[in-house]
């Protein structure tokens, strides 16, 4: 009997770790670049390099801090809404394309600088840094790959910035980061008669910390360039798994926990920053993301017989991006437009289910205006319009093709700041 219970929690273990094997692990996740303030939303974060001219410089460059000469606070509130529908051209299972699989969630933020002295600045941000999802629902073609998958990140950030003379400044700041992920995965039951179980990974989360450091050089009157470096942070979920409507075997596994471990790339992004004349500033961007890095992800299962663990590569490449922007000022008033472009991180073939993500073009505008005494407000939209993203995955035996032939993400935000 003993022999015949050991074999069954092997057999039920193991099969979970192959289960999971056969797709990638984390929701579509990808670092944010629009944090709800004027220069990052209005400007598709063409800017954020070379901001020195509001609080959220201590996030985006904390090098620009010293930009302000008064202390500053600036509240934020975005809504992202994405609109992700699949049309499937193969379903071996049969099933549903899953409808609009994005999900729409708000997202606050908070930025704050204070002028120490003539040449030291204190900064401090909460922002959501990392975030993305997807629900196709119960009946998904592609369900044995993932149902459901949701990632998010916060980050809370201290940051100082010193200026060593008047045309040259260097910050940096620590992002101390909360993550959380949740994924659902059904369970192809058809060798044995039954319906579709499932399997939940339930609020795996993990506290971490990522560095970053700037620079601003004033090279002409005109002229400034900025330098941002966010260093590689690991990442270690643990969480809760989760079996609903298990037949496979007798018992259910024994493994009710797991942890995953993948590394956040770092990234390194270049701006310039041009003042055309008295109205307009003209700003460029280049960058690079370390998403190499990030294309291992090991699962392990814990609270088990055997404890089995499993390294999955996503195939992922580094990515780029690039971008040009202008902000135009007119008294009191304000307007920005801005466009970027950044690279896939995955080619066709090794594209999945869970994070659905294509190269990004990115298109933006934005207003602001100043209020009463010391407050200023701006609202703003950043569209990202995402490649077709073509996906041909087989998980637990079951083939899902096809591409999305809506794939976009809509960016709404506010923001105030006032100026001490």
């Amino acid at each position: 009997m003993k022999n015949r219970n050991f074999g069954t929690i092997c057999k039920s273990v193991f099969l979970v770790t192959g289960l999971l094997a056969t797709q990638s692990v984390l929701a579509a996740g990808f670092y944010l670049s629009e944090v709800g303030t004027p220069l990052s939303l209005g400007t598709a974060g063409v800017a954020n390099p070379t901001n020195t001219l509001g609080a959220d410089s201590s996030w985006t460059n904390p090098a620009g801090m010293t930009g302000l000469n008064h202390d500053s606070a600036v509240v934020g509130l975005q809504a992202v809404v994405p609109f992700m529908r699949f049309d499937s051209s193969v379903a071996t299972a049969g099933g549903d394309d899953g409808g609009n699989a994005g999900n729409a969630q708000p997202v606050p933020s908070f930025f704050y600088v204070k002028a120490v002295t003539d040449k030291l600045r204190l900064g401090f941000s909460t922002a959501g840094i990392i975030g993305g999802g997807v629900d196709y629902g119960d009946k998904f073609v592609g369900r044995y790959a993932t149902s459901l998958a949701e990632l998010g990140a916060v980050g809370m950030s201290p940051a100082i910035a010193y200026k060593v003379n008047d045309n040259f400044s260097l910050g940096a700041g620590v992002s101390i980061v909360y993550t959380r992920f949740d994924q659902d995965i059904a369970i192809n039951q058809s060798l044995v008669g039954a319906s579709d179980g499932k399997l939940k990974i339930v609020k795996a989360d993990d506290w971490g910390y990522q560095p970053y450091v700037g620079m601003t050089w004033n090279m002409t009157e005109r002229a400034m360039l900025g330098l941002v470096y966010r260093a590689e942070m690991d990442v270690e979920l643990e969480g809760d798994v989760k079996y609903h409507n298990w037949k496979l075997t007798p018992n259910k596994p024994p493994a009710d926990d797991i942890k995953i471990d993948w590394n956040n790339p770092q990234t390194a992004k270049l701006g310039l920053k041009y003042r055309l004349d008295a109205s307009n500033l003209l700003f460029l961007s280049a960058g690079w993301e370390d998403w190499s890095r990030f294309s291992k992800n090991r699962l392990a299962f814990k609270s088990g017989a055997l404890n089995p663990a499993v390294t999955l590569d996503r195939k992922f490449d580094d990515t780029w991006n690039a971008g040009i922007a202008l902000v135009h000022v007119n008294g009191s008033h304000g307007i920005s437009v801005g466009f970027d472009y950044e690279s896939s991180p995955v080619d066709d073939e090794h594209r999945t289910f869970d994070l659905a993500f294509d190269e990004i073009y990115k298109v933006s505008l934005a207003y602001a205006w100043k209020g009463r005494k010391d407050l200023d407000f701006s609202l703003g939209s950043t569209v990202y319009i995402v490649g077709d993203a073509k996906i041909d995955q087989t998980s637990q035996g079951v083939r899902a093709k096809g591409k999305f032939d809506t794939n976009y993400v809509v960016f709404l935000g506010g923001t105030a700041r006032y100026q001490f």
